[in-house]
């Protein structure tokens, strides 16, 4: 019997990430998995990435999109997705990676186990080198109240059926919007559970500059984000805080990020 394919597209934001959007990129290229289809947005970049992206055009599963005006990761993502029409949405950071076996094995697994929204460990390492951290140990399943509390899913390392996201986008906002758009996931699908993939199946670069990296503004937005758009009462919202910076601080030390 022939096999049936099942596509899964790739929505890839980059903003003057010229040191390692190619890598990223070359990531996907080799792929065993050969039903999918990239796209990339560009926020914009004021580095050398446009010139790094051109060399990518003529790939006829790369769609490449040039922003005239920088719209920020949530936008780019938004604009991927209103783009992308598969079975499957994955999305890639341009300054992580994946093993050529990600899509693959990950896909197999969704479309044997029925699984809606999977997700895998992933591995961290610091920008100026390859010295990676230990591998993350998030817990295999996870809803709206675990996740809430233990914030592990790394966009990089998900992938979700389409018919999942409804009319879900990513918000505009000042930071966490990764993390709001997986609770909105799980808001708008009743008893939804996401499960792992239990393999390592993205590596996550730290970088100096990001976003995630000032804690107490991490806290005030996560705090605020709960209450506006989770509607979390005040021992909710503490309890959210308190277990996501507690295991913060045991994947990357004294960095916050969700």
């Amino acid at each position: 019997m022939k096999r049936k394919k099942i596509f899964v597209d790739i929505i890839m934001p980059n903003y003057n990430k010229e040191e390692f959007i190619e890598e990223a990129i070359k990531s996907v290229l080799k792929q065993s998995y050969k039903y999918w289809k990239l796209y990339i947005i560009d926020d914009n970049s004021r580095d050398k990435s446009k010139k790094i992206l051109k060399k990518f055009r003529k790939k006829k599963k790369i769609k490449i999109i040039f922003l005239k005006k920088n719209k920020g990761p949530a936008i780019c993502r938004n604009i991927g997705m209103s783009l992308s029409k598969s079975y499957y949405l994955s999305f890639l950071d341009s300054d992580d990676y994946w093993p050529k076996n990600k899509l693959s094995s990950q896909i197999n697994f969704m479309n044997a186990n029925n699984v809606k929204f999977s997700y895998t460990d992933y591995i961290s390492f610091h920008k100026d080198n390859k010295n990676f951290l230990k591998r993350t140990n998030v817990p295999s399943i996870l809803n709206l109240k675990s996740f809430s509390r233990n914030s592990s899913i790394n966009t990089s390392t998900m992938i979700l059926r389409r018919n999942i996201i409804k009319k879900i986008k990513f918000r505009n906002i000042q930071k966490h919007e990764d993390y709001i758009f997986k609770c909105e996931v799980f808001k708008k699908n009743k008893n939804l559970f996401a499960k792992k993939f239990n393999k390592t199946h993205a590596y996550y670069r730290i970088l100096k500059n990001s976003r995630s990296r000032n804690k107490l503004k991490s806290i005030y937005y996560l705090w605020k984000y709960n209450n506006v758009f989770n509607k979390f009462s005040f021992i909710d919202n503490l309890l959210s805080i308190f277990s996501i910076s507690i295991n913060s601080i045991k994947k990357y030390g004294f960095r916050m990020g969700v």
